[in-house]
């Protein structure tokens, strides 16, 4: 039933599209939270960069941005972020360009968790002497990350999904292969079916999981 699977190496194309998220979700969380952290900064400057960020970023197709990494970083300033070798090279450029686009939705959902948070807990955070960067890594982002697991565990499933566009740039995720096999194999609906399937096991027990986990650290008000 399953013969259309044999000489290929679908397990191993389904590993690089874990690794792709779990790298770009840890990239993505990082830049994200600094960006929410510039949005609610007082200093106009960040203010600025972080909301012109955002605001450009969500509105530029990923598939644009994928190709941006590989044609315009790679190929026009000769950015190849230490790679070698050109299948290394696309992968970790993927990462690149998943992170930047996904930060901007991680920054959204960690700042209206820092919104949820109490003005009147800043005010005393100030109030005992300490500064800004003080109060919102000690007091408020602890508090704003427990509102945001629901809204982040979203954000991380679409991620897995987004994943598939890395798939422009030749890096051999499950898409890729899904279409090499669907161009040599006469199964489409057969290959389209383990596919699908293959991303609801990696995307339906993440939201799970996530989702339980939000309840448990629910901050209560």
């Amino acid at each position: 039933m399953f013969d259309f699977l044999q000489g290929y190496d679908v397990l191993g194309a389904f590993w690089t599209t874990v690794k792709l998220t779990v790298f770009s979700a840890v990239g993505s969380l990082v830049w994200g939270t600094l960006l929410a952290a510039m949005r609610v900064s007082p200093v106009p400057l960040m203010r600025g960069f972080g909301t012109a960020y955002v605001n450009i970023v969500r509105n530029i197709p990923l598939t644009v941005i994928i190709i941006f990494t590989s044609l315009g970083l790679a190929d026009i300033f000769g950015v190849t972020l230490g790679a070698s070798d050109f299948k290394v090279q696309g992968f970790r450029l993927a990462i690149l360009g998943l992170s930047a686009y996904t930060a901007a939705f991680v920054c959204e959902a960690i700042r209206s968790g820092i919104n949820t948070v109490p003005v009147g807990q800043a005010e005393a955070a100030r109030a005992i002497g300490l500064n800004f960067s003080q109060t919102l890594r000690l007091i408020v982002l602890p508090q704003a990350f427990r509102a945001v697991i629901g809204p982040l565990a979203n954000v991380l499933i679409a991620l897995t999904k987004n994943t598939t566009v890395a798939a422009a740039i030749s890096v051999a995720e499950a898409a890729a292969l899904m279409k090499t096999m669907i161009e040599n194999e006469a199964q489409t609906l057969s290959i389209g079916a383990v596919f699908a399937f293959g991303f609801v096991v990696l995307t339906l027990p993440t939201g799970l999981f996530l989702g339980r986990l939000a309840k448990r650290l629910a901050v209560k008000r």
